[in-house]
């Protein structure tokens, strides 16, 4: 069953039950209201019946009590029938004075005798009851008088069926407009279903169709209200689906390429080994060809050795936790300067270390393998015979953070190679490179050094103008560290 047609049924279940109930209170508490005024009128016409009767029973006491009570109900009954009740008058034993041809000649017996019983044993001097005779209801009140000799009942019987019939009329007129407010309440509950649940329809077409494929599509609902904010997190949800579909094939391209290019690269090595070796194996060679043989096996198979520390260094960085531990800026500008410097003599490059005084959190061996890598790349960008010039600068920045740049005036990288230079194996000038002794690795370890230090990397490079490599760490030392590093100093001394 849909949900509009759900909440269309419990609505209307619902209102039907709510209009039922009030519609019986209201109906009982209006006819409760009328009875009592009946009840309140019979009490009055029954003290007024007392009342009368006392008067003129005293007018003609002194002719005898059944004279005087025959003579009294003779000159009251028109003033007490007048509204439409019924008198009748009983003795003590239960025989009538007055109004026995009418009380038997509706079969009120019964009754009349259960209320005087009923007043006997209460030892009240008033009573009534209402009782159905047929499709007739009937009021009976009785006054007990002890204005003669004896104790006299004195009674009235009024017809209540008028009200009962206004009761029914009321109720078959209240069913009428009840049917037909439900018919005409349900169309519009019907339709408010609909309109209420449009957007959820909505939403369920547009989940069909990124289902089938089409990823692109979103809901357009603004409204709001909860099925807005649905909507707007459903939208959230297919957009990182999407995310997560494109990273998943960018990964699995990134995997095919690096497959791709890891068995080129070992491809080229391992073909000059087998060729020198059966060179070797299979010809006569003089003592300087086995000697250039040789030469090329070996730096062929150091090449191999190098790739391979370097792809275990790549694999085992992320599973390996970094030590971070205060790391002083001035001991790492020293360390730099004295390595690169003959590096920098031999390519003829003028070259800058300086790094103003501060701390990185981290493992020195893995930030000085990041700046050696950043140098080094800098370095093979310059084109050979040309006097270039490499900065490497640190600076501490507004709120804590350091800044760790490397600029050089090198061949420069074009705009659209610049986001894929941290994939392994991945190469601008493949040949340059691997004439350099380069394979595409450099740049994917200093990318992960930096990511698990919490650095980011940022590159601005132009062609033909050099390169920027700007590198952000987050702000100082831990205290935690700074803590533990006090006590371990302390301790050492």
């Amino acid at each position: 069953m849909r949900f509009s047609d759900k909440l269309f049924l419990a609505t209307t279940a619902l209102l039907t039950v709510i209009f039922m109930f009030f519609g019986s209170w209201l109906l009982s508490s209006n006819f409760s209201q009328l009875l009592d005024k009946e009840v309140e009128r019979g009490n009055s016409e029954s003290r007024m019946f007392a009342f009368l009767f006392e008067m003129g029973y005293r007018s003609t006491e002194e002719f005898g009590e059944d004279y005087a009570i025959s003579r009294t109900l003779d000159s009251i009954t028109n003033s007490v029938e007048r509204e439409g009740s019924r008198l009748f008058v009983l003795k003590d034993g239960g025989s009538f004075y007055a109004g026995e041809d009418y009380v038997a000649g509706q079969g009120f017996g019964q009754e009349i005798e259960e209320l005087l019983n009923s007043l006997a044993g209460a030892g009240n001097t008033y009573g009534y009851c209402i009782r159905r005779f047929g499709d007739a209801y009937y009021m009976f009140t009785v006054t007990v008088t002890t204005a003669a000799e004896r104790p006299l009942y004195l009674g009235l019987c009024r017809e209540l069926t008028p009200i009962y019939e206004d009761r029914l009329d009321l109720l078959r007129q209240y069913r009428t407009a009840l049917l037909g407010l439900l018919a005409v309440g349900s169309i519009g509950i019907y339709g408010l279903s609909r309109y209420i649940t449009r957007p959820i329809r909505s939403l369920d077409r547009v989940a069909k169709q990124i289902a089938d494929g089409r990823m692109e599509l979103r809901s357009f609902n603004k409204s709001g209200d909860e099925i807005g904010e649905l909507a707007r997190n459903f939208n959230r949800m297919a957009d990182r689906l999407v995310e997560q579909a494109e990273a998943k094939a960018l990964e699995a391209k990134q995997k095919e390429d690096f497959t791709a290019a890891f068995a080129h690269e070992l491809k080229t090595p391992l073909t000059s080994i087998i060729g020198y070796a059966d060179m070797m194996n299979s010809m006569k060679m003089s003592e300087e060809e086995r000697a250039e043989a040789t030469f090329y096996i070996y730096s062929q198979g150091k090449r191999l050795e190098s790739l391979s520390h370097k792809l275990l260094e790549l694999v085992s960085m992320d599973k390996t936790p970094v030590e971070n531990r205060p790391v002083q800026t001035k001991l790492l500008e020293e360390n730099i300067r004295v390595t690169v410097r003959p590096i920098w003599t031999q390519r003829n490059i003028r070259g800058k270390v300086e790094m103003d005084k501060g701390v990185l959190c981290g493992d020195a061996e893995l930030l000085l393998s990041l700046f050696y890598n950043l140098l080094d790349n800098a370095a093979k960008a310059m084109d050979k015979g040309d006097r270039g010039f490499i900065l490497l600068k640190g600076s501490n920045l507004p709120g804590g953070e350091y800044e760790v740049k490397v600029v050089d005036n090198g061949r420069g990288i074009p705009p659209e190679e610049i986001s894929r230079i941290t994939e392994a194996f991945y190469m601008v000038d493949k040949s340059r490179s691997r004439r350099e002794g380069g394979a595409g690795i450099g740049m994917a370890l200093c990318y992960k050094i930096i990511k698990l230090h919490g650095g980011v990397l940022q590159i601005d490079s132009k062609l033909g103008e050099g390169t920027v490599m700007k590198v952000v760490f987050p702000a100082g030392v831990p205290k935690k560290e700074r803590e533990n590093e006090r006590k371990k100093k302390t301790r050492q001394e």
